[in-house]
């Protein structure tokens, strides 16, 4: 290695007692030698001074005997990250290197929440880092004089590619990398930095666009992760989800009191709340001590935890994904996870925040809500020694990221589309878009496309006397730099007390089943609903306990195909005889069970099981394939079922497995010999089997926004959800009637088929069960594995006066005991 280019980096790590890894030194000298990548690297192991630090060597390098003064060298560093929270704990580390070796560069911070004056501060004179996020960095491209801004750019580094690459913002960021790169004079250099992805080479693709180089660099950082599961007493043979964890909590609490500084995950927000309520009410003397973090607060609160957390002065905070990504806590020693994350890739990230230094390991504590969920454990385990890990693929040909992206020119300093189309066609995302697609893509944006023509609102760019694309319409181009993004959440109310302060914000569906007086847990507090003013619930603080708590969409993550192979393998396993971890050990009573009233299906056996009770006659499939592929697979079977048969269904999931519930016997041996799973007529029955037009209409919501046919409106001011639900439903109609050819229309089809309902793997899932042998059982009573299946059923239908457990009791207390 040429140690002489890395002189100043390698003092500053020394004064630090700190050894560069090799991973850091290959990035450096890659980068010096005007390459751009992708950089591999764990949570926690110095991969931000790994492209922070041959930035500052080039320019070093480039200004040998001035590199010290302070002169105005305009923009030469943007760093994008996914979170507005990554940005600060970025800066201070920049600063921090800055300052140590006389370096006298600004780093800023330029996202939703910077003020106008900042704003305007950094257009008068840029600073030469800027941190910032996907959508921020196409405000900039909207600004009429963006070509002087990024004229001086030497380099783009695009923080947590993982969380970006497969969703519209990592689209979002490609456009940005290819504009840049056409107007820039430099040929600067592109960098992306990930931690936990399976398909690294395709993530480069999506990132290096079609004219660089793959180029990978993988840190062989050994980040151990020490992973130890937290055992119930009594394992119960029929397990059923969610109430076991809160039981654990005297196991918990001496975990907490062994750290210094604790995070305790948690899926979903409400099992957050519930949680943290739990844990005061076990250890009041803990209040100031312990704090919440999650998306739904308020951001004043969770800056104020995020900040508390890196001075050492909170010991828990109970949290959702909210901190999942690289929100750098040093003082965090332990996690906590509450149930299975469901996938690989998350567990790692999560397990990463403790120890979160080079070479210190991560201690990461599993408590099951279920204990079946201890085999999940197991095969986490699995996947992490064996380096298996989910992949994530970038979406292709979204033309309402194109459509708004166009826009988004033409409002800065117009654009020509023959100079444009091929910008777009270097993107991964947009390399197959063909020149018919451009066309009407522009003619979509100037003249409405078949059916808006007669509309103002939709007619936004015309060309100017220099021929260029330009956004004229003051009012027009105002909307669309306040609804730039491809983020289009739930419609949300703030959640307020009477006085106006301001607590957070809750998906409109759960207060909309609300009445007045009703009680639920938000904030850290059992609130009651006083009234509803505008987008607003005013609540006060109510004394009494509630059992109603928040439970936001988010609630049910499906398990990956990643580690479903893995708990099929598990299972093979114990069908030969073998365990191989504490955590199989210790459900061995489950699977001996199972094993006893029917069989443990595993990778050469698909299980099918029938049985009769008071509720009705049951028939329970176990593919392993995920919650959501089982929604769509149950809805399937049961409208093939009932084409033979006059039957209504009622159905239930869970990540194993489905159920048909019905009131007449089923023969499910006939009903197999007429290949219930065959591929014939596949799309045509998945069309008929779920309401794909009310789907595609959903889907059809979030284009509409992203492509800016409706506005969310204007700040402290939003247009009310059914106002937008309205405009969108009115557009959806108008196109599948005037203009069944507009290619949003194509897309939302396309997204609602494909994201939602994931056809290909459910086509994948039936060729799989194809190929197993198929096994009928008939077992007298319900079976470890169809229990908690029956259990979801009866947390979401039932309404009854006794409590769910009481109920599930009483169907125990029926079952045969078996030793």
């Amino acid at each position: 290695m040429e140690d002489k280019r890395f002189q100043v980096a390698l003092n500053y790590f020394k004064s630090k007692g700190w050894t560069a890894f090799p991973f850091q030194l290959h990035a450096w000298k890659d980068y010096l030698d005007g390459k751009s990548g992708l950089l591999n690297a764990p949570t926690g192991s110095g991969k931000t001074f790994a492209l922070w630090f041959p930035v500052i060597l080039e320019f070093i390098q480039q200004h040998p005997d001035d590199w010290q003064n302070s002169k105005n060298n305009g923009l030469q560093l943007i760093w994008v990250t996914p979170l507005r929270a990554l940005a600060k704990d970025i800066q201070k580390a920049m600063e921090e290197v800055c300052e140590a070796i006389g370096l006298p560069w600004q780093v800023a911070v330029r996202n939703g929440d910077t003020d106008a004056k900042t704003r305007a501060a950094l257009k008068r004179r840029p600073p030469e880092v800027l941190i910032t996020t996907p959508e921020t960095l196409h405000i900039l491209i909207a600004q009429k004089d963006h070509h002087k801004l990024f004229q001086t750019v030497q380099t783009v580094v695009v923080d947590e590619w993982h969380e970006l690459v497969g969703n519209k913002r990592g689209v979002q960021v490609q456009l940005a990398l290819e504009y840049i790169q056409a107007i820039c004079p430099n040929i600067f250099k592109r960098w992306a930095i990930s931690a936990t992805i399976g398909n690294l080479e395709e993530a480069a693709k999506a990132l290096l666009g079609k004219d660089l180089p793959i180029n990978i660099v993988k840190a062989e950082v050994i980040k151990e992760i020490r992973l130890e599961s937290v055992f119930p007493d009594e394992i119960e043979k029929y397990p059923w989800s969610g109430h076991l964890g809160i039981r654990m909590l005297d196991k918990i609490i001496p975990i907490i009191e062994s750290g210094k500084s604790l995070l305790l995950f948690t899926n979903t927000r409400s099992q957050t709340e519930i949680w943290y309520q739990k844990i005061l009410e076990a250890k009041p003397e803990w209040a100031g001590w312990i704090a919440m973090h999650h998306g739904s607060l308020d951001m004043s609160v969770r800056s104020w935890v995020e900040e508390a957390l890196h001075e050492g002065k909170l010991k828990l905070v109970v949290c959702t994904s909210s901190l999942d990504l690289g929100v750098d806590f040093r003082p965090v020693d332990k996690v906590i996870q509450i149930g299975s994350p469901k996938g690989v890739a998350r567990f790692m990230q999560r397990a990463g925040r403790a120890g979160h230094q080079p070479g210190v390991p991560s201690e990461v504590y599993f408590v099951p809500t279920n204990s079946l969920e201890l085999i999940e454990a197991a095969a986490l385990r699995d996947a992490m020694e064996n380096e298996a890990i989910e992949s994530q693929f970038a979406p292709i040909l979204p033309y309402d990221v194109l459509i708004q992206f166009l826009v988004t020119l033409a409002v800065g300093e117009g654009f020509a589309p023959e100079k444009i189309y091929p910008i777009v066609k270097r993107t991964y995302s947009f390399s197959n878009l063909s020149k018919e697609e451009m066309a009407w893509a522009m003619d979509f944006i100037t003249k409405g496309g078949n059916s808006l023509g007669s509309y103002e609102d939709f007619l936004k760019v015309s060309q100017d006397e220099d021929g260029l694309y330009k956004v004229k319409n003051k009012r027009i181009a105002m909307k669309h730099r306040l609804s730039m993004g491809t983020i289009v959440s739930e419609a949300m109310m703030k959640v307020k007390f009477k006085n106006g302060t301001y607590l957070g914000t809750v998906e409109e569906y759960f207060i909309s089943k609300m009445k007045i007086g009703d009680r639920f847990f938000f904030a850290g507090r059992s609130l009651e609903l006083l009234q509803i003013r505008d987008l607003s619930a005013i609540v006060k603080v109510s004394e009494k306990k509630t059992n109603n708590v928040v439970s936001w969409m988010g609630a049910r993550m499906s398990l990956s195909s990643m580690l479903s192979d893995k708990i099929l393998q598990i299972l093979s396993e114990y069908n030969n005889g073998i365990h191989k971890s504490e955590e199989v050990k210790q459900v061995l009573p489950i699977l001996d069970l199972q094993s006893k009233l029917s069989i443990v299906p595993d990778q050469s056996t698909f299980l099918i099981e029938s049985h009769q009770s008071k509720q009705g006659y049951h028939i329970f499939f176990y593919p392993f394939e995920g919650r959501m592929m089982h929604e769509l697979m149950s809805a399937l079977i049961a409208y093939r079922v009932s084409a033979s048969y006059p039957v209504t269904f009622n159905m239930a999931m869970n990540d194993y497995g489905f159920e048909l519930l019905s009131d007449m016997p089923i023969p499910i041996e006939e009903i197999l010999e007429e290949d219930v799973f065959s591929l014939k007529n596949i799309k045509e029955d998945i069309l008929h089997c779920v309401n794909e037009s009310e789907m595609s209409r959903r889907k059809f919501r979030e284009i509409a926004s992203i492509a800016g046919l409706v506005f969310q409106g204007y700040p402290g001011k939003p247009t009310t959800f059914k106002h937008i639900q309205a405009n969108s439903s009115l557009l959806f109609q108008v196109f599948e009637q005037y203009d069944p050819d507009n290619l949003l229309l194509k897309q939302a089809h396309e997204e609602a088929i494909n994201q939602q309902m994931d056809r290909d793997k459910l086509i994948n899932a039936l060729k799989k069960i194809n190929r197993l042998k198929i096994v009928v059982k008939h077992p007298v009573q319900f079976t470890p594995f169809s229990f908690p299946i029956m259990v979801d059923r009866l947390s979401r239908t039932t309404i009854s006066s006794e409590s769910l457990e009481d109920r599930i009791a009483k169907i125990q207390a029926q079952f045969t005991v078996f030793d």
